[in-house]
């Protein structure tokens, strides 16, 4: 059975891989594993150890509490607010975003502010 805080830091590590454009396979060597066990803990089927956890935090360039972000004293896991960049596509958006120049994006913004007012 899952436990909510490896799914939660499963969730985090699959977050940062793709903020970072990384592949799964290209971590797992960084970290000397599997792409497997990779995806086992990006699905919480796997407790990443304290120190593989570690390994993972130096190949995406993290401190180890970035994985832990949004987890709270006296919370369940269960009821950490979901994260919207762990959308593959919102992220995908994103990066495309930054990607523009300034005066692009300036306009990318107005035009998704008027169409979502108008929603």
């Amino acid at each position: 059975m899952k436990h909510g805080v490896d799914v939660h830091v499963g969730k985090r590590i699959r977050h940062r891989r793709w903020m970072i454009g990384m592949t799964q396979q290209q971590l797992a060597d960084k970290v000397g594993i599997k792409f497997q066990q990779i995806q086992k803990y990006e699905t919480g089927m796997n407790r990443v150890s304290a120190s593989r956890l570690w390994d993972i935090a130096r190949a995406v360039d993290v401190p180890v509490s970035f994985f832990f972000e949004g987890l709270h004293e006296g919370d369940t896991p269960e009821e950490v607010a979901g994260d919207i960049l762990a959308d593959k596509e919102a992220l995908q958006l994103v990066r495309a975003y930054y990607t523009m120049p300034v005066a692009q994006r300036r306009q990318i913004f107005e035009l998704a502010r008027v169409l979502s007012d108008a929603a």
